[in-house]
């Protein structure tokens, strides 16, 4: 028997490093066909998979290259906004990615629907959910609802949260949630250097998400000039 789309998607993601090509609304970079090209740069640099937000710039990186793309669409920017109903899920994956990654939070979601029903939708469509989690028990409640992989991405994020934030990638979330979960467990949040992606996958990473420390030149820029500015090179 053959091995599903879906699957495939998962293994391809094995051992991989996903970039995230994001850029926050108002900035210069903050444009499709922008995030296109940093898709494909990234691809050219040894990218395994792609994260990408918004409707337009899924469609847009889904045209230009073959890479696993996991989608989100953030809509707000308090509580629950990453992708926080069916409708947004449904939509992210009709743009074209593969998998669908959402808030899986215990927090109140904007339409007071359950997070299940983002997760039922996407899987009932034949997509693939990625729940982005803060805490193990979140992680451990959204494979059981039905998620195909979990993100520690808004670890440090929550009000549950907020201490980790001062302490670079949450890795003993990681290993703790790899050591139970049957599903893949992505390391994502705060990864600010290539050591930090090795030691995430040495605690027991499926794969690895970067972002800012790749694709962020406004924040990059503001780490050296801060340094600079003090006097410390």
């Amino acid at each position: 028997m053959s091995e599903s789309p879906a699957l495939g998607v998962v293994e391809r993601l094995r051992g991989a490093l996903i970039v995230s090509c994001q850029a926050y609304p108002g900035e210069p970079m903050r444009d499709p066909d922008t995030m296109r090209r940093v898709a494909l740069a990234a691809r050219d640099g040894g990218a395994g998979g792609i994260r990408a937000q918004g409707l337009d710039d899924v469609r847009a990186i889904r045209g230009a290259l073959g890479l696993p793309l996991i989608g989100l669409w953030k809509d707000g920017s308090e509580g629950v906004y990453i992708t926080p109903t069916a409708r947004h899920a449904l939509a992210v994956l009709e743009a074209g990615a593969d998998v669908v990654a959402l808030d899986a939070t215990d927090r109140p979601r904007p339409d007071g629907r359950p997070l299940v029903e983002s997760i039922d939708a996407v899987r009932a469509a034949g997509g693939l959910v990625m729940a982005d989690v803060s805490t193990y028990e979140e992680g451990v409640r959204a494979v059981a609802l039905g998620a195909d992989l979990v993100g520690t991405t808004l670890s440090g994020y929550t009000p549950a949260t907020y201490d980790r934030t001062a302490a670079g990638p949450d890795l003993d979330l990681v290993e703790r949630l790899a050591g139970t979960l049957d599903v893949p467990v992505v390391a994502e949040g705060r990864i600010h250097s290539p050591a930090q992606a090795a030691r995430a996958l040495e605690r027991g990473a499926y794969a690895v998400v970067v972002g800012t420390a790749i694709t962020h030149p406004t924040t990059l820029t503001g780490w050296f000039a801060a340094a600079v500015a003090d006097g410390r090179i």
